[in-house]
């Protein structure tokens, strides 16, 4: 529990007020003036240290400062908030907040400059949006770098168990089939496959597309990414059109889905669904 101080005990107060004022210019934080008194009430800790400005280090440093004064400058200048915003890369609601007190400038732009200065600041948004997807992305992929044979077990078996073909008590049929449009998904499953030594021979192809689409480029594409012959594939499955409905599986990269069969499986799907329940109790042990 936090230090309490009592009613009356002014003298206790002033004792660790000037304890607390004596960390505070040695250069400390609140936290660690907190830890050292053992106060642990904010309101307490506060009051301890009222009037002693806290150290250069623990101020947060302001980086829009550069772009407050620059949006400062523009406004005394006549520009508007849209230029502005525009010229900047920031948001409305921070021009608004750096240059609310400055003079309003006398409107001069038609409508249509109006419109193309909006149209840069958005384009500019949605520039640094991307930069910034592309990023987050990339530093993503770069963090995992190699899997070990164990990690790449573990990701196997979740990805069959959320995409793969599952015994249910109302039908038995212990058998591996995996389904997916995701071309990545796929070269996982097949190195996964690899990993537990199931021969390639072993493999059986299905492709399913829309009747509509590009079916003979799907199943070459297809034959490609798995290394696979043609007399490794069945029957490719066509999808019916329906008039009635607007499709959205469209385009050069739409190539439908591949079903991948393991022959005489029975014997891996029991493995992979007792590897499923043995993630899950890791899982409850690992909380």
């Amino acid at each position: 529990m936090g230090m309490a101080l009592a009613p009356g005990t002014h003298a206790d107060f002033e004792e660790l007020r000037k304890r607390a004022v004596a960390l505070r210019r040695a250069g400390l934080s609140l936290r660690q003036i907190r830890d050292e008194l053992k106060v642990f009430n904010n309101d307490i800790l506060n009051q301890l240290v009222k009037g002693v400005p806290p150290p250069e280090w623990t101020k947060r440093p302001r980086a829009k400062d550069d772009l407050r004064a620059k949006a400062r400058e523009l406004r005394l200048q006549g520009w508007t908030y849209d230029r502005i915003e525009a010229e900047l890369g920031c948001s409305r609601s921070s021009v608004s907040l750096w240059v609310r007190d400055l003079p309003r400038p006398e409107r001069r732009r038609t409508p249509e400059e109006s419109a193309a200065i909006a149209r840069k600041g958005w384009e500019e948004k949605l520039r640094i949006r991307d930069e910034e997807r592309r990023r987050t992305k990339a530093e993503a992929k770069q963090a995992i770098g190699e899997l070990s044979a164990r990690e790449l077990f573990l990701v196997g078996v979740g990805l069959y168990w959320a995409e793969g073909a599952k015994d249910k008590p109302y039908d038995r049929r212990e058998s591996v089939i995996f389904v997916n449009s995701d071309p990545g998904m796929i070269k996982v499953f097949l190195a996964w496959l690899d990993l537990l030594g199931v021969e390639r021979e072993r493999l059986r192809y299905t492709v399913m597309i829309h009747e509509n689409a590009d079916v003979t480029g799907a199943e070459q594409f297809w034959a490609q990414l798995a290394d696979a012959d043609a007399s490794a594939f069945y029957k490719t499955t066509l999808k019916k059109h329906n008039p009635k409905t607007v499709r959205k599986n469209t385009g050069d990269d739409y190539r439908g889905c591949l079903a991948i069969k393991v022959l005489k499986g029975a014997d891996l799907y029991r493995r992979i669904e007792g590897s499923w329940y043995g993630i899950v109790l890791g899982a409850d042990s690992a909380t």
